[in-house]
């Protein structure tokens, strides 16, 4: 007999939708699984595919959110009028012609090794990041992650999550990290509170020898009972939570405290201002940089992260410029160590590290502030490594960085190159919660100047 919620049940038929939801929240190890389990009503997941060479690639995104100004950072325009060019000046990089912010000497010193996307234009002009993890607007309607379709294609190695989100959860409206249609089970893993704890070593293996019983007993339980297929998703989950919290592999990998003092330090820490409080300071940490080399190093498909405030908009208490000469040295710091870390453990084609926002900001400052406000139609991301071309810019804007001078960049070109990276066929098909067959994007041509 097994207890749910305080209720006794004796049978199959006596074992609801919720009950199955809630039972991991009272054992040891199974709260793991619940938490991996998703929002989203899962289907059955594809076999997963093959990726040639020696190790599959993995990508680290790392999102800017609220839109960093591109006219400040990387696409700078020192001739534009003064309302337009802002306060800093550019530096020379080790591309010969390109010139970046100057409080990005170490990106600066590192630019042979990266490639530039000037005049990126986005369909939205508001921090709906759906074009950020899908590559499709909010008007596609609700469209997996693209870490949850790396999972569902081609699943996880080593016991480890295909997908894992270095973001917390936030308010609905601005969480575009699921997984709907690709799966409940290949939702990201969040690796805190409860679901880091569950990782600590397992001693009391007549403890896990319960939770194993236990779990297949969910085996003998009626599918018919739940035909949102909410049970095959809870299984997958269980039996990932099992693989996760008995492999020192796993554990290791979200063990920051194994790299020493001296490699942290250099992923870098310090203050930045709070985009809409200009007078309060915020902390800064490479921490998150650093993790996400250790997973993709150690075979996880898909890492993302944000960092950051980055939504400068005019008013009293605003000031993009004072803002931005605390955080943008932190986030030179943060790219040039995990650029440089990378590359010094052989890792630079196997691994994609993209930082992007979803959208620039206008060029022209408004006030009081200054500041700077949403602005779709040309925005800057920065690559590295993935076996792509690197070396190069690609794209660029007008004299004031308003629009696109040349070149058709958006954020499905960009899917479909980070889907090609990491082995994804871009025709493949999902079957959506009506059973339809959706395509991954509309627009399927990875960047060719990128893929060569």
């Amino acid at each position: 007999m097994l207890s749910f919620g305080g209720k006794q049940t004796r049978h199959c038929s006596g074992v609801t939708r919720r009950d199955v939801l809630t039972i991991g929240t009272g054992i040891a190890g199974l709260s793991l699984a619940h938490l991996l389990a998703s929002e989203a009503k899962p289907q059955p997941a594809q076999t997963p595919g093959q990726v040639l060479g020696r190790r599959p690639k993995s990508i680290i995104y790392i999102v800017l959110a609220g839109g960093i100004s591109h006219i400040d950072t990387w696409d700078m325009k020192p001739d534009a009028p003064a309302e337009y060019r802002g306060e800093f000046k550019t530096i020379h990089t080790r591309l010969p012609g390109e010139q970046i912010c100057e409080l990005f000497p170490q990106q600066a010193r590192i630019f042979d090794k990266l490639a530039l996307l000037r005049g990126v234009r986005s369909v939205e002009n508001d921090h709906f990041l759906s074009e950020v993890y899908t590559g499709l607007a909010r008007t596609a309607g609700q469209r997996p992650a693209f870490g949850s379709v790396v999972s569902n294609l081609h699943g996880g190695v080593r016991g480890l999550p295909a997908y894992v989100s270095l973001s917390r959860p936030s308010d609905d409206r601005f969480e575009f990290e699921r997984p709907y249609y690709a799966g409940a089970g290949h939702a990201p893993f969040r690796p805190f509170g409860e679901a880091l704890e569950n990782l600590a070593p397992v001693r009391d293996l007549a403890r896990l020898e319960d939770r194993k019983t236990l779990l297949r007993t969910f085996d003998t339980l009626r599918r018919d009972l739940d035909s949102t297929g909410t049970l095959e998703g809870m299984d997958r989950h269980h039996a990932q939570a099992l693989t996760m919290i008995t492999s020192p592999r796993v554990r290791d990998a979200f063990d920051l405290s194994k790299e020493p003092t001296k490699l942290v330090e250099r992923y870098g820490r310090g203050k930045y201002t709070h985009q809409a409080v200009k007078d309060l300071l915020y902390d800064w940490s490479g921490k998150p940089f650093l993790q996400a080399r250790r997973l993709v190093e150690a075979g996880v498909r898909v890492v993302t992260l944000t960092v950051g405030s980055w939504d400068h908009h005019s008013g009293p208490t605003q000031h993009i410029f004072q803002s931005y000469r605390h955080v943008l040295p932190a986030l030179d710091q943060s790219i040039f160590a995990l650029v440089t870390d990378l590359e010094s453990r052989g890792l630079s084609d196997d691994v994609l590290v993209v930082v992007l926002s979803e959208f620039g900001r206008t060029p022209k400052l408004s006030q009081p502030g200054p500041g700077r406000e949403h602005w779709a139609d040309a925005g800057c991301v920065l690559l590295y490594g993935g076996g792509l071309k690197m070396g190069q810019v690609i794209g660029a804007t007008d004299r004031r960085a308003e629009y696109p001078r040349e070149g058709k960049l958006n954020f499905q070109n960009l899917m479909a190159t980070f889907y090609h990276v990491l082995g994804v066929d871009v025709e493949a098909k999902l079957p959506d919660f009506t059973g339809r067959p959706q395509q991954l994007l509309d627009e399927r041509q990875p960047i060719a100047a990128l893929v060569g």
